[in-house]
């Protein structure tokens, strides 16, 4: 006899899938964001991003936080970045759903060498209103939304890089 419950197991599998992204917001003393260009052979080649990717499996949206900005820059930026912005994308290059989880890396003193892994070829700090659209990686409202949301302490839900 049926109890038209499907079994936990079974329901797990017909949920939605979605993978999760950590980036860092990261300012100099001046309120200026570091910023990253992509490589010319990555995807996003020319684009400028935040330092940030994909969770390893089995590791939490701070860990890739900080294990991302240490990769991408050679910045440990500690043990004490705050969530500042959760931005959920539908489909991210052909791979599907994504999540990303934004953090407030903190304001650099001006004594970090920044290092580059091969994903990048150029960084520079900019002012949000530097930064303009087409050579931003996605819009510049979300950066915009996650530069406020990271100086006033407060969170912002985005979707599709947009906030609500």
């Amino acid at each position: 006899m049926s109890t038209g419950r499907m079994p936990r197991e079974e329901w797990v599998k017909t949920q939605p899938r979605a993978l999760i992204a950590s980036c860092v917001l990261l300012a100099d003393g001046r309120g200026r964001l570091l910023v990253l260009r992509y490589s010319p052979a990555e995807p996003n080649a020319g684009h400028w991003w935040l330092p940030g990717g994909m969770l390893d499996p089995g590791e939490d949206p701070w860990t890739a936080a900080r294990r991302e900005a240490l990769e991408e820059t050679g910045v440990d930026i500690g043990h004490e970045a705050r969530l500042i912005g959760i931005d959920h994308r539908c489909d991210v290059l052909g791979t599907g759903p994504v999540l990303d989880c934004y953090f407030d890396g903190g304001v650099l003193d001006g004594t970090e060498r920044i290092r580059l892994s091969p994903e990048h070829d150029r960084y520079a700090f900019l002012a949000p209103d530097e930064l303009t659209e087409p050579t931003l990686a996605v819009h510049r409202p979300l950066l915009t939304a996650l530069y406020r949301a990271a100086r006033s302490g407060s969170v912002v839900c985005l979707r599709e890089g947009r906030p609500w």
